[in-house]
Order: structure tokens, then sequence, then C-alpha cells
């Protein structure tokens, strides 16, 4: 056991813990500019990014089916974020399916109807190990200002106004669904395993999703933020969102990975996040 405390990587975890804020914050965005840089190396169509990103979502969802089917239990996840989760999937597919129709479309579908099962699970099946109290933050905290600011700041482009402002609300709740899951899981203190690699495949997902946008606009060198008619306003929105997302997660992500690392079944969320 005590090698496995001294392991080099565990040491390396160590000495992260132990530095300031700023240079926590320096070694993130070095460690995400490296993983850019990689990507861009060995991944030539970067449209494959959004592809991975549903892909690796739907994997996230197929391991809470298996916690749900398996253990009869759903301890440790929040109802709020897969209602959420279900309401920007929904109008998403909606504008994909009007604006697009590719294969994101189908597997937008596939991620909503398994949230839609999931959502039936926690409400009628298992709701006796629902923790509501911990379930604490309201939904219209997040869906109001969301549709608020769709009302404001939307694409221009040829589409329909409401297709444009139901695409811009999708986008703007998507970046933080997944904030009533990390509250219950601070709320708890402690996470579960299979709660916590659904919330890891998330953050990988929105990591994939922002790498899209970052790489499209350092090929195009800029010309990337008017090829959508958006003018100086929605892309850079865009670009934020995905960067909410991905920073939500960050966090989450270095303990979940330092939870495995150290072998620990049970996660320990500190009181921060």
């Amino acid at each position: 056991m005590g090698r496995r405390r001294n392991s080099p990587v565990n040491v390396l975890f160590g000495w992260v813990r132990r530095q300031s804020m700023k240079v926590k914050i320096f070694l993130v965005v070095a460690s995400m500019i490296c993983s850019l840089v990689a990507l861009q190396l060995f991944v030539k169509d970067h449209n494959h990014f959004f592809v991975a990103s549903e892909a690796i979502h739907a994997v996230g969802i197929i391991v809470l089916i298996y916690k749900l089917t398996t253990q009869k239990t759903c301890s440790g996840l929040s109802l709020k974020t897969q209602e959420i989760t279900a309401i920007f999937l929904a109008v998403r597919l909606y504008c994909s399916f009007v604006m697009e129709g590719d294969i994101r479309t189908v597997l937008d579908f596939a991620t909503c109807v398994s949230t839609l099962w999931v959502i039936y699970m926690i409400r009628f099946k298992l709701t006796s190990s629902y923790i509501k109290e911990l379930d604490n933050m309201p939904i219209y905290y997040l869906v109001i200002p969301s549709a608020i600011f769709a009302l404001i700041v939307k694409p221009y482009t040829h589409h329909l106004l409401i297709n444009r402002m139901l695409w811009a609300f999708c986008v703007y709740l998507e970046s933080v669904s997944v904030l009533p899951q990390l509250r219950l899981m601070q709320n708890a203190k402690m996470v579960e395993p299979f709660t916590a690699h659904y919330v890891f495949a998330l953050g990988v997902a929105r990591f994939l999703g922002c790498a899209h946008w970052i790489l499209r606009v350092i090929e195009t060198r800029g010309s990337y933020i008017f090829l959508h008619g958006t003018g100086y306003l929605w892309l850079p929105v865009v670009f934020l969102s995905e960067i909410i997302q991905t920073f939500i997660l960050a966090d989450f992500c270095y303990y979940y990975i330092k939870s495995v690392v150290e072998g620990q079944l049970v996660m320990r969320m500190p009181s921060f996040v």
C-alpha cells in the first residue's frame, strides 16, 4: 500500500493539490493546449468531434441504464439534470431535424429516448431511492435565463426566427445542464462509481465539443466566425458556452481521475465543487 501511495502518479497529484489556484489554472490551461495540439495532429476531420462528443454522452447514459437495471437504485443521480438534459435534447433534435438532418440527429434521438427512460425509472420505479432533498437546485433557475438569453443572442441565418431562437436556447441550456448533478454531489459529499463514470463521460464529451470550435477557428484564422452569417456576437457566445461547460466539469474530472488512480471505489467531493 505504501508503494502505491508513493507512486509517481500519486506524487504528481499531491504536488498539484498543494499548488496555488493560479498555478492550478495555468496547469489546466497548459494541459488543454497540449490536448488540442494532439487532436490537431491526429484528427483530420474535426467534424468528427461532434459525433464523438454525442457518442460519449450516449455511453454515459448507457452507464446510468446499467446502474438502474442492475443495482435497482437511483441514489446519487439528479432527476433535475436528467430533465434539463431531456429538454435541450428534444429541442436540439427538432432543430437538427429541420436544419441539418445528419448523423447527429440519430445520436440525439437515441440519447433523448434513453434520457427519458432514465427519468421514468427515477420518477416511478426507483423513487424510494431518489434523494430529493439533496437535488435542490430549481430547474427554472437555468431554463428561464437560457430562454431570455436566446431571445437576445441567436444565430443570424436563413432559417426561421423561432428555429434560431430554439437552437440558441438548447446551446445555453446544455452549458449549465450538469449544475444540478454537481450540486447534488456537493451536498452528498460522496459519489458512487456509476454516477462518477457518467459525469466524467459528460466532461470528456464537453471537451471534445469545445475542441472542435477552437480548432476550427485556429485553422481558418478566425474566418470561421463569419461562416454562419452570425456577425460578432453569436459565435463568441457559443464559444463561451462551450468553455463554461468544459470548466464546470474540469474540476470534477480532476478528482475523478485522482480517485481512479488511487483505487478508490467511492469518490469524495471537495466542498468547493
